[in-house]
């Protein structure tokens, strides 16, 4: 699973710039400032990490569907996490 981090706490900014972020998203380790707000290709995510975020409480976890894509939002950060192939392929546990 790959994770886009966008530093902000202001959801209706990310909201603004998130399509921006879909169609053109930072290469891992790359930061990119859109409408004043760093985006930052943050690479790979390990399996569980969803799950031991999903379980904290002030984390806020949200789904696009369509994309099958996570939102995590918790201090001045949200985490976008995008499937990739090899997570589409892995066996469910």
């Amino acid at each position: 699973m790959k994770c886009i981090s966008v530093f902000t706490n202001d959801f209706g900014l990310f909201s603004d710039i998130y399509e921006q972020v879909m169609e053109a998203p930072p290469g891992e380790n790359e930061d990119l400032v859109i409408e004043g707000v760093t985006v930052s290709g943050s690479g790979d995510l390990p399996a569980q990490y969803l799950e031991r975020m999903r379980q904290k409480p002030e984390v806020v976890v949200m789904r696009e569907k369509q994309r099958n894509i996570t939102i995590l939002q918790h201090g001045n950060v949200f985490e976008i996490c995008i499937p990739t192939d090899e997570d589409e392929e892995a066996p469910a546990v």
